[in-house]
């Protein structure tokens, strides 16, 4: 789910990530906009590692795959400030299809990455995390209900459980996710945290 409350820290990240990215040496920038202008997807790629920036949605999947056709040395997707998706099938599509292509995934420096930003994350066969980084969960919420209130035999908690248990997250992270914060929050994850729930493989 799409987080759309930005801190100060959050957007002081995104002007010192974007003056970073603007000095590297590397293939134009590939930028694609959400279908709801709440925000610009963009890609960066510079020889081996493709920078990802912006808002998550149903576009993601093919958006990767192009990115990934015209460069096929990529081998990392580095998050640079992925403040949510607009569509969690989608980014779970492509969290699986990086997975398949056995691509790493990393979070930048001082970046951060929220929400469904996270599942993408979790993509990768090994995944860290850089210093000063932000990792942050919230509870689902559809039309309807909040998750943290669906029934626990609802077949909908499977399709979590099963995403995460694939990439290698223990089932207790799903229902950590679910109590953390409501979905108009985050709540961001320590250290601790961060690795016992296994989201780093380093």
């Amino acid at each position: 789910m799409f987080f759309s409350w930005y801190s100060l820290r959050a957007v002081f990240v995104w002007m010192v990530c974007a003056a970073l990215l603007a000095g590297c040496s590397g293939s134009p920038v590939q930028t694609y906009h959400t279908d709801k202008g709440q925000g610009e997807l963009s890609f960066y790629v510079d020889e081996n590692a493709a920078y990802l920036s912006g808002v998550l949605d149903s576009q993601l999947p093919e958006q990767l795959k192009a990115m990934l056709s015209e460069h096929p040395n990529v081998t990392e997707l580095v998050l640079v400030d992925v403040p949510g998706t607009l569509d969690q099938a989608a980014t779970i599509e492509a969290a699986r299809m990086i997975r398949r292509l056995g691509l790493n995934t990393h979070i930048a420096r001082t970046g951060y990455v929220l929400s469904g930003g996270v599942d993408l994350f979790l993509g990768g066969v090994e995944r860290s995390i850089g210093a000063g980084a932000g990792v942050a969960v919230h509870s689902w919420r559809d039309a309807r209900e909040w998750g943290s209130d669906v029934n626990i035999a609802d077949p909908v908690h499977a399709s979590y459980i099963n995403f995460y248990l694939s990439m290698g997250i223990p089932e207790r992270f799903y229902w950590f996710t679910l109590d953390a914060a409501p979905s108009e929050r985050v709540y961001f994850l320590s250290p601790e945290e961060i690795y016992d729930y296994q989201l780093v493989t380093d």
